[in-house]
């Protein structure tokens, strides 16, 4: 190992992905109120039709670029010229290295935390699912799942259906993100123009199976995930498959600093003077 890498190794080590095996996963979708999504999306993001967030937490038991780890992230429904994805807001992680990769290379608001996630029971249905995220002491966000093949709203399935989730094969979802760096010059806020990033992320389960949730939001100086609140918990479901996040990601616009500025600070803590 050397602190400088040879072009050899550098072409060697950049797969076609990033790959995650066996991911263990419990996602949740609700919707929240109107003006909740048009406080937290920044231009030129714009809300979709119905204002959707999408939670999960995760067990990485093997990947391809980093030792196993948990995650957990907030994300909500958003569209760039007409085309709709998720942008996200927190994704708390338990390792390093998946910290860097994500804020690096893909601007993910990626912090480091305490995550869990346990499922009791031998058999897959009708076991429960529950899981939790903790920074600074508080658990922010704590789920409880019975994985009952059913959903909280029954007349929903047709909505999660149309977020791209199918539950008998592959699907894949795209992620918005800013990548963005702040200027070591006083007088400056970034070294560059914000840039708005689409990546694009390939699932396929080995285990699906529809959930009861309930999700509980503990407010949060430094994660206020609260900010979403609950107007209609749709349903969610628990997964174990393989995923793979491409490495094909696109640069859509760079926006303006001065008018991105008050949503650069996702990756930090506010600290009040």
């Amino acid at each position: 190992m050397s602190f400088v890498k040879t072009y050899e190794e550098i072409v060697g080590n950049s797969p076609a992905s990033g790959d995650f095996y066996d991911a263990e996963m419990l996602t949740l979708v609700w919707e929240t109120t109107p003006e909740a999504i048009e406080k937290l999306l920044p231009p030129p993001l714009k809300p979709t039709q119905k204002p959707v967030v999408l939670a999960f937490v995760a067990n990485y038991p093997s990947t391809n670029f980093s030792l196993p780890y948990q995650e957990s992230a907030l994300l909500i429904r958003a569209s760039f010229e007409g085309q709709e994805g998720f942008y996200c807001l927190s994704m708390p992680v338990t390792n390093d290295m998946a910290m860097a990769g994500g804020r690096e290379i893909w601007g993910y608001p990626k912090k480091l935390a305490n995550i869990a996630l346990q499922r009791e029971g031998d058999a897959l249905e009708g076991s429960r699912v529950e899981g939790w995220t903790e920074r600074h002491g508080i658990q922010f966000m704590k789920v409880k799942a019975n994985l009952t093949g059913k959903i909280n709203d029954n007349s929903a399935m047709d909505e999660l259906v149309s977020l791209g989730l199918n539950p008998e094969g592959e699907y894949s979802t795209l992620a918005f993100n800013f990548k963005h760096s702040p200027s070591p010059v006083a007088s400056e806020a970034f070294d560059y123009p914000p840039r708005l990033i689409q990546g694009e992320t390939v699932f396929r389960p080995k285990t699906f199976i529809f959930a009861e949730v309930e999700i509980e939001l503990t407010p949060s100086e430094f994660d206020p995930w609260h900010e979403v609140p609950v107007e209609r918990m749709l349903g969610g479901f628990y997964s174990v498959g393989d995923n793979s996040m491409l490495n094909d990601g696109k640069i859509l616009a760079e926006v303006d600093a001065i008018e991105f500025a008050p949503y650069a600070f996702l990756k930090w803590e506010w600290s009040k003077q």
